[in-house]
């Protein structure tokens, strides 16, 4: 049975995937496992030097030089420790990313299209991982530098598990877990890994039947069909997209998250089901928590978030939803869906600001 040709993302990770993705994964699962048996106190170097033989090998040397080249010009201006400073040279390596004759040049480094997308997803999701460190570098003192050293930087960077799409962990996060030593148990992890491999393959299965059955996107791709849809209809077309999209997540995101756990590491949240939400801004805060929290961290709260000024509130808020429209590729039609939530976010809290005032609850 065919399935639907529509939905890029499902099919180009899943071929990827099967071919050298999950080898290497398995293979950084047992390096890993072996070096939190045999050497605890050296794991993250030895994780470190495994994603950089996995990134040299699926994405040739020179792909390698450009994430490796990323973390170096990031590391060299987080050194001046000013935030500001951070942001742009964070915000100019992205845009690097959209310049054609830069576009153009890493094409030709590979023989096919997807290897090219491999690398322009990959230092994408790098960009984000190379922000975090920089900001947290900027904000300790020199006596906490030596936990913030550039093999630090390294060893996030190249992290295998996250590397190519996510799910996105913040660095005080991931340098906190990373050093805490536990006790070592091969029967516990054993079991966590059957588990999870079991979920992760209904989710699969799942994904799989829906995409060779409803043809959701194959639909939204053709005019006639929903032009002659009832309003009812294109509601369920709606919801049986967005009900794909969040089993797809919790096979791209839960694959990473079950070896995050295997390394001894907490995870960030998977999505919740969609179907369980009913405002935008719970749907920003338990879709993608790793996302969530890097924005909150880095963007929304230093920018004085819900803490300043109504005025100020809806200027941080706005920035955040630019900044995601902007990372996802700034193409028009993101701005406009950025500035749907927002709008959507602003009129939420609004909303509760005005419920919650002693007045209106008493007419209520």
């Amino acid at each position: 049975m065919s399935q639907d040709p529509m939905d890029f993302e499902w099919s180009y990770w899943i071929e990827w995937g099967r071919e050298r993705i999950l080898w290497l994964l398995a293979g950084h699962l047992l390096v890993s496992q072996v070096s939190r048996l045999l050497v605890e106190k050296y794991k993250p170097w030895c994780l470190m030097v495994y994603g950089m033989a996995a990134c040299w090998l699926l994405l040739g040397i020179k792909g390698f030089a450009v994430i490796f080249l990323h973390a170096t010009i990031s590391f060299a201006v987080a050194q001046f420790q000013l935030s500001l400073l951070t942001w742009l040279c964070s915000l100019i390596l992205l845009s690097t990313l959209r310049i054609p004759a830069v576009e153009e040049a890493k094409r030709k480094w590979y023989d096919t299209e997807n290897e090219y997308y491999l690398l322009l997803f990959t230092v994408s999701v790098r960009c984000l991982f190379c922000t975090s460190f920089s900001l947290e570098y900027c904000w300790h003192g020199p006596a906490q530098k030596s936990s913030h050293s550039f093999l630090w930087m390294l060893a996030y960077v190249f992290y295998y598990p996250t590397f190519h799409n996510g799910p996105l962990m913040n660095f005080d996060e991931f340098s906190k877990q990373m050093r805490r030593q536990e006790a070592f148990s091969l029967k516990t992890n054993l079991s966590i890994l059957i588990v999870g491999i079991i979920r992760i393959f209904f989710w699969w299965f799942l994904a799989e039947l829906m995409i060779h059955l409803m043809y959701i996107h194959a639909l939204y791709s053709s005019a006639p069909p929903l032009e002659a849809a009832s309003y009812w209809a294109l509601g369920g077309l709606a919801l049986a997209q967005v009900l794909f999209f969040y089993v797809k997540y919790l096979v791209l995101y839960g694959v990473p998250a079950l070896l995050l756990q295997m390394d001894g590491l907490k995870p960030p949240a998977l999505p919740c089901c969609v179907s369980l939400m009913h405002s935008f801004t719970k749907m920003w805060r338990s879709f993608d928590v790793g996302l969530h929290r890097f924005l909150v961290r880095y963007i929304y709260v230093p920018m004085g978030g819900s803490q300043s000024s109504l005025l100020g509130t809806l200027f941080s808020t706005a920035l955040t939803f630019a900044f995601v429209s902007y990372w996802h590729g700034g193409q028009s039609y993101l701005w406009y869906w950025g500035a749907l939530n927002w709008l959507g976010v602003i009129v939420e809290n609004g909303v509760k600001r005005i419920l919650s005032v002693s007045v209106i609850q008493d007419l209520i």
